[in-house]
């Protein structure tokens, strides 16, 4: 085989899986949900509720999200709120205490062992039929849980995901590049929902039926892995757009890179720990999901390095292979310039997109190293 004819077929190998993972898969999906939607059979219902609030050194914002949370369009009687601390270092702990004259309970993890094992010991003293689970930065609409608690009223919902806004008060670019790609992000939320299950949930504003819920190892990406768990027991998770969280994005490129290495790494280990479920044999069209939504995406970065590599032997053999190669060329020359201009404070919003895009495929090549070499997060460290 000749140098040429090897560097054409890569080119178009890369060209063909970036074609599904962007544009293919969501057409897939889309499809399959206009002509064999799956139905929730809503129905009045009103469960008692456990709200668990998992934080770590979140004094700045606990105190709103607790009067966020009691203010809710719930009846009180019927609502628990648990304040789950990974041993704050900080007034954390007394800021909840403080509300304890309003019903709001404490529980300090005796050692820090992470976001996932105190979601864990916090579910072992709900008392509610369904529990939901909250970051301490996220603000609830009134009406989030009356939104979704009628989906549990169908037997065959284990999980329900909520709808979240992120807001960009600074108008920063990487705010706006995080917006861009949510956007797109709850696209797919909206069509996996109606044709199978969701693949995963926002971490800020998720219900599990108390029942369903099983402990999970503490380096587990607990909102992604929850769906997984749900399907397994023969269940599904429904998206609620209806029901809305906000929440603030990062405001700086190292932070929003730093949050993205930790979530895909913690995918990395899930998707590897049930890498069955991946087999359509045994999961069904949900295999497909993890593998077009979730593993397809996060080898998006080594399909563009290898179209980046063909396209530049080619470029003189062709036109369309000379302009793919200067387009990517162009693409990660806006990326770089947007970095060099952050680092002035200086904001463009024609080069938002082009930097969160290469942002993010960074993220993934990193934490696919730092998978391979054995790294795993347990403990977080939320980035504001």
């Amino acid at each position: 085989m000749s140098f040429k004819l090897a560097s054409e077929i890569l080119f178009w190998l890369s060209v063909a899986a970036l074609f599904y993972t962007y544009v293919g898969y969501p057409l897939l999906i889309a499809l399959l949900a206009t002509l064999r939607p799956r139905k929730v059979a809503r129905a009045e219902y009103q469960p008692s509720i456990t709200i668990i609030i998992t934080a770590y050194n979140e004094e700045r914002a606990l105190a709103a999200k607790l009067e966020n949370t009691l203010a809710l369009d719930y009846p009180r009687d019927l609502m628990e709120i648990i304040v789950a601390s990974d041993c704050s270092s900080d007034n954390t702990d007394a800021i909840a205490q403080s509300f304890s004259n309003r019903g709001v309970k404490l529980h300090r993890q005796s050692q820090r062992l992470g976001k996932t094992a105190a979601q864990n010991a916090a579910v072992e003293q709900a008392r509610g039929e369904i529990v939901v689970f909250s970051d301490a930065t996220s603000l609830y609409q009134p009406d989030v849980l009356r939104k979704m608690m009628p989906n549990f009223a169908d037997a065959t919902v284990g999980c329900v995901a909520g709808r979240l806004i992120y807001v960009d008060p600074s108008k920063s670019r990487v705010g706006r590049g995080a917006k861009s790609y949510w956007g797109y992000e709850t696209f797919l939320k909206r069509q996996e929902s109606r044709a199978c299950s969701l693949i995963g949930a926002s971490g800020c504003l998720y219900a599990v039926r108390r029942s369903a819920y099983v402990p999970l190892y503490h380096e587990a990406c607990s909102d992604f892995i929850i769906a997984t768990k749900m399907i397994e027991q023969g269940l599904r998770t429904v998206y609620e757009p209806d029901a809305v969280c906000s929440e603030e994005t990062n405001q700086r490129h190292d932070n929003e890179l730093k949050m993205r290495v930790r979530i895909i790494a913690q995918t990395f280990t899930d998707l590897w720990r049930h890498r069955s479920m991946m087999n359509p044999l045994r999961s069904g069209f949900y295999a497909i999901e993890l593998f077009s939504h979730k593993l397809m995406r996060y080898l998006v970065p080594f399909f563009l390095l290898a179209l980046f590599a063909a396209s530049g032997a080619l470029s003189s053999a062709l036109t369309v292979y000379r302009w793919v190669f200067v387009i990517q060329l162009a693409v990660y020359g806006c990326a770089t310039f947007a970095w060099v201009l952050e680092k002035f404070g200086v904001r463009s919003r024609m080069l938002a997109l082009p930097h969160y895009f290469v942002l993010a495929n960074v993220a993934a090549v990193i934490a696919m190293f730092k998978f391979l070499r054995g790294e795993r997060y347990a403990r977080w460290e939320p980035i504001r």
